[in-house]
């Protein structure tokens, strides 16, 4: 298989399995435009493959994805004009102006991916630790199961700290339950594996230092199961969702999420698309630590 720069890719089991690892661990695995457009091919690689039976998507190091890439070297290369810019901003609406060419962008990179994935023809086991931030949520929601480490953490912290009414792909509703989401986004605060498994969110949980090897052979169970069978449940369940609503509401508050953007751009000098200090949002390269949310407190650093 050929190289990926930002992710590895391995068939296991005679090829009935292959893992996906976003491969960026001194960044948090944060997810620059590169890393994406191989996610993409990578899984794209894995529905073609006719002995593939089960997909697993993890993340190297000690958390998953600490979501999209703000700020580092490489994302603010790739974003850049010259001949160091990634090819996809060429296209894509990366030519067009003002809230069209945010808008297209992360169409096709954000959020249309991400269903795509959704809807991938194969099975797909999300392997998460550590922490998962913001568009980290899209990626392992994208996936059919979740298995978690016992230390992971969920949040999404783009309203608390970018002023944004959540990410791209708005999965929340769905998968914490109206007004748990609505808590969470309005807090930037945490919920763990133990809360996301009572929600029906996340499948299994297993030690953190056993999670591949666990998660390998929960995938093992699943592609024993014959694939027309498999993929007949996947997609029972998936227009079950759709016809209750799922795939509307994700393109209506992909709308939302792009008029968020727009306000900002509009009221800012340097039409910076995403809230400021100045805005009431904390500086997210300094942003106060992520709380748990607890039951009893209106704070989790509260004693």
């Amino acid at each position: 298989m050929a190289g990926y720069q930002y992710l590895t890719y391995e068939l296991l089991d005679e090829g009935t399995i292959a893992r996906i690892m976003l491969n960026r661990p001194r960044a948090r695995n944060a997810q620059n435009r590169g890393l994406l457009v191989e996610l993409g091919d990578a899984m794209l690689t894995a529905e073609a493959d006719d002995r593939v039976r089960v997909v697993i998507l993890g993340g190297a190091g000690p958390l998953f994805s600490a979501g999209h890439d703000l700020g580092s070297r490489e994302a603010v290369a790739e974003r850049a004009d010259g001949p160091g810019q990634h090819g996809s901003y060429g296209g894509h609406g990366g030519t067009r102006a003002g809230a069209e060419q945010r808008m297209l962008q992360e169409w096709h990179f954000y959020f249309e991916n991400t269903r795509r994935w959704r809807n991938l023809r194969k099975i797909t086991v999300a392997q998460v630790q550590g922490a998962v931030y913001a568009a980290g949520l899209m990626l392992m929601w994208a996936c059919d199961l979740i298995v978690a480490a016992d230390d992971v953490i969920f949040a999404d912290v783009v309203g608390t700290r970018l002023g944004m009414c959540g990410v791209e792909y708005f999965g929340h509703p769905w998968e914490f339950g109206p007004r748990k989401a609505k808590e969470l986004l309005l807090t930037g605060d945490s919920i763990d594996a133990g809360e996301a498994h009572r929600l029906g969110m996340v499948s299994k949980i297993f030690p953190a230092g056993e999670l591949a090897e666990r998660t390998l052979q929960f995938a093992r169970r699943i592609a024993a199961l014959p694939t027309m069978t498999a993929l007949l449940i996947k997609d029972s369940v998936n227009q079950t969702v759709d016809n209750m609503g799922f795939y509307n509401a994700l393109n209506a508050c992909f709308t939302l999420h792009e008029l968020n953007h727009s306000h900002w751009a509009e009221i800012h000098a340097d039409k910076a698309p995403r809230g400021l200090p100045e805005d009431g949002t904390p500086d997210w390269r300094s942003a106060p630590p992520v709380l748990p949310a607890r039951r009893d407190q209106v704070s989790g650093a509260a004693s």
